[in-house]
């Protein structure tokens, strides 16, 4: 059974749910989130349908994880199978940060599975060349 689980329910996470469910390969019942807000679970929970808590261990148990966390960060060895460490950043900034080592994985997974990262199947033409 496939799952993914996401710590740290925040916006990022909302955009990345509401893109796996759009796809159609993904269902609800497939998500879980934790947050330490409760106000952010409720919406991804009326939004989504997913399944929500404040329990990470709930959310993570049984799963392969894979983890960015800001250097000198030592929570997440519990969670983590693996841990991409991000030098300390201001958090306005992170979302910048992190995204380097996530593009940098998705190429990598894309390449393993045998997919064409030149070439994404959903991409809309936007340039006609005559």
């Amino acid at each position: 059974m496939k799952r993914i689980g996401f710590i740290g329910a925040g916006n990022m996470a909302g955009a990345i749910v509401k893109g796996l469910l759009r796809t159609g390969k993904w269902s609800p019942d497939d998500i879980a989130a934790s947050d330490a807000a409760d106000t952010q679970l409720r919406r991804l929970k009326k939004l989504y349908k997913i399944e929500t808590t404040r329990d990470n261990r709930a959310v993570v148990r049984g799963a392969k994880t894979i983890v960015i966390a800001e250097e000198g960060d030592e929570s997440v060895k519990d969670y983590a199978e693996h841990v991409f460490y991000v030098p300390e950043t201001p958090t306005l900034l992170m979302p910048l940060l992190t995204t380097v080592p996530l593009q940098i994985f998705a190429a990598e997974l894309a390449g393993a599975k045998g997919y064409d990262v030149d070439q994404p199947r959903n991409l809309a033409k936007s340039v006609t060349v005559e």
